[in-house]
């Protein structure tokens, strides 16, 4: 599978589990659908307002899995993984900064910004397209949302 048909195929699997997902009030935060060893895995990272529990795992699990059965869009058989994405949750959209503000995260550039492509700092905000940090060596200073290759929140001790 290459990475063309990789990009589609993750996309039509979204677009058949985001609606399942907010039928029960969940959120798909992060969609993984990769080859480890001789065995496929599709792992689907879900989030709601006051946390997910293992019951909302195994509801989402089981309402993906009757579905994409029947969809019959995955070529391979995998193995189906439904999860929190943990303390250091990927932030992806507009609306995870919003929601983590205050927090600590690490962001990896696709270019440099100061000589440097790696930055720790709390979020401050986001607007016009930037993400406003309190880096921890620089200070304030706004990363474009065009330039951030990875996001995550840091787990604070």
């Amino acid at each position: 599978m290459d990475a063309v048909e990789k990009k589609d195929s993750d996309e039509a699997i979204k677009d058949i589990i985001i609606p399942i997902l907010s039928s029960f009030g969940i959120e798909l935060v992060d969609l993984e659908y990769k080859k480890s060893g001789p065995k496929w895995f599709l792992r689907v990272f879900i989030d709601k307002k006051d946390g997910v529990s293992l019951d909302d795992c195994e509801k989402a699990s089981k309402h993906i899995s009757q579905v994409l059965d029947v969809e019959d869009i995955i070529p391979h058989t995998y193995i189906l993984e439904v999860s929190s994405p943990g303390l250091d949750r990927p932030l992806k959209k507009i609306e995870d900064y919003q929601r983590e503000k205050g927090k600590l995260v690490r962001i990896n550039t696709f270019g440099p910004i100061n000589n440097q492509k790696i930055f720790i700092g709390r979020i401050l905000d986001i607007e016009s397209g930037n993400v406003k940090i309190e880096e921890e060596r620089l200070g304030k200073m706004e990363i474009p949302l065009s330039n951030i290759a990875k996001a995550r929140l840091e787990i604070e001790f």
